[in-house]
């Protein structure tokens, strides 16, 4: 529980009165995106030859390592997860969950909670990993009673003993998981303040006055909670990616963000890091310290050897897909999260383009990518298939149909309305040119629209293409689920792209100002 340290309090401290100090590690990851190989510099594939060289980060070998010397630094720790292990590379389209689970448990995690793509093929895929796991898997946010895959499995908070200390654990998901992902008719999502707060009260009516959430629902979310909760001491975050730091110029904000007396982390992305808090409770649950910086999982962490062995094992039936050439380019196309979400980027562009060639005889006037959909860039060099998949991982379909100018605009509204957010529905377009004024106020931020060289007219009818996840309304994009002839099992996004690549050998990364920050 969140108690304020009166004078009175720390006097009695320091005068030597029985009080009993309690040291808690917290060790942490979020959004591994199946990154079980390591990443380069740019969150892509690595080559071995660049591994070798101590070019690269993370994998599984080297958290392995990491957290075995972390443990071995204290008597108390914890290793938890903050959502987010599915997708984002062919070990994830070849094995689902099942890699995953497997990982985890040899990493000895104690919890997890649900990422938005946990859900991404269903509450099915999402059962089979928890059945695989010795771990809890957590979520307050939402009603699964109606869901009967994961009605009696999936909790909203556990408690866990470590060093004779009783921990309450709560997790949390987005709110909008049912924009984001693919959780099914079944399952209803709610606020993360009254549900993160009904857990804690339900907790603290226990006894326990230790509790840390994990919550999947990004830096400015888990502010909010702490603020308007009572009780909560220590929130792992997820879900945006954000680096919290007090030695890195990148950082979002320092490490813990101390919110009122409640403890924030989160450690980047992609297995790049192992986030690792110090933390000090007295007898009544107060933190009266708390300390730590992520730990980079660079050269100088040595991968753990049978870790290595397991993933080259696992990656054999993937090698024949990722290992082909598509085509060549001469500088890297950059699929940068943070310049995707908030202007046009050389990786938006591209497949924007890609998108349109593919339909273009079909009367499809314009395409419409989510940036949110874009999950790494490429080098400069040759690309490879096994690169493009980890750009492009969702396995989506092109989806053509037609929609009214007056559509079209508010699509194109709601794709700039959470920019200052980092929001993944920010549009990446072809046959369309646009502007935006972020400071104005949303809804009403986009100005000169140009189809095919002529203003957007209201009234008219246009082709579009985009992938199924936007069509079928993910990211905001609702005003498309009613769109007039609609098709939502075009070719996968990824073959599509590589194709058009291939054709256009060798490509040359491009932005040229079809979008317009104002």
């Amino acid at each position: 529980m969140k108690h304020l340290m009166t004078a009175t309090a720390a006097l009695a401290l320091t005068a030597g009165m029985a009080a009993a100090e309690y040291k808690l590690t917290i060790l942490h990851t979020n959004d591994f995106h199946a990154r079980f190989e390591p990443i380069s510099k740019y969150d892509g594939p690595c080559s071995a030859e660049d591994n070798g060289e101590g070019k690269c980060f993370g994998g599984s070998a080297r958290l392995m390592t990491a957290i075995a010397d972390a443990r071995a630094q204290t008597n108390n720790s914890i290793l938890v997860d903050g959502g987010d292990q599915f997708q984002g590379t062919l070990f994830y389209t070849y094995y689902k969950g099942k890699l995953a689970a497997e990982m985890m448990n040899k990493m000895g995690y104690d919890a997890m909670t649900v990422g938005n793509h946990e859900f991404d093929d269903g509450p099915e895929v999402l059962r089979g990993f928890m059945d695989a796991v010795d771990f809890p898997v957590l979520m307050s946010n939402a009603d699964v009673s109606a869901e009967p895959l994961l009605a009696d499995t999936l909790a909203k908070s556990t408690v866990i003993e470590r060093g004779g200390e009783k921990l309450g654990l709560i997790g949390l998901t987005p709110q909008d998981t049912d924009e984001l992902a693919s959780p099914g008719d079944n399952i209803t999502f709610s606020d993360p303040v009254a549900a993160v707060q009904g857990e804690v009260d339900k907790l603290t009516a226990e006894g326990i006055n230790k509790i840390i959430v994990l919550s999947h629902s990004g830096y400015g979310v888990d502010q909010r909670v702490a603020a308007e909760t009572t009780g909560v001491d220590v929130i792992v975050g997820g879900h945006s990616n954000t680096l919290l730091s007090n030695t890195s110029d990148r950082a979002a904000g320092p490490y813990p963000t101390m919110v009122g007396d409640t403890a924030i982390v989160q450690a980047y992305a992609y297995g790049k890091f192992l986030g690792a808090l110090d933390v000090t409770f007295d007898d009544a649950g107060m933190i009266t310290a708390a300390t730590g910086e992520p730990l980079v999982m660079d050269a100088a962490v040595t991968e753990d050897e049978g870790t290595v062995a397991r993933i080259a094992e696992a990656a054999k039936p993937l090698e024949e897909i990722r290992s082909k050439v598509v085509t060549s380019i001469d500088k890297p196309l950059g699929g940068d999260r943070e310049v995707c979400r908030s202007q046009e980027c050389s990786m938006g562009t591209l497949i924007a383009d890609a998108m349109l060639a593919r339909v273009a005889d079909q009367g499809i006037q314009v395409a419409i990518q989510n940036g949110g959909g874009i999950r790494a860039s490429i080098d400069a060099g040759e690309v490879t298939m096994g690169e493009v998949l980890t750009v492009l991982p969702f396995q989506n379909t092109l989806s053509t149909f037609q929609v009214t100018g007056e559509v079209l605009l508010a699509a194109l509204e709601n794709g700039v309305s959470q920019v200052e957010e980092g929001a993944g529905r920010f549009p990446q377009v072809a046959g369309m040119t646009y502007a935006f004024d972020a400071s104005a106020e949303a809804g009403s931020r986009v100005s000169d629209v140009m189809v095919g060289g002529a203003p957007l007219e209201m009234d008219k009818v246009y082709g579009v293409v985009s992938n199924n996840y936007v069509r079928n309304g993910g990211d905001g994009y609702d005003m498309f689920k009613t769109a007039a002839n609609a098709y939502d099992f075009g070719p996968d996004l990824a073959d599509v792209t590589a194709e058009y690549l291939a054709e256009n050998a060798p490509y040359a990364p491009k932005t040229d100002g079809r979008i317009t920050v104002k």
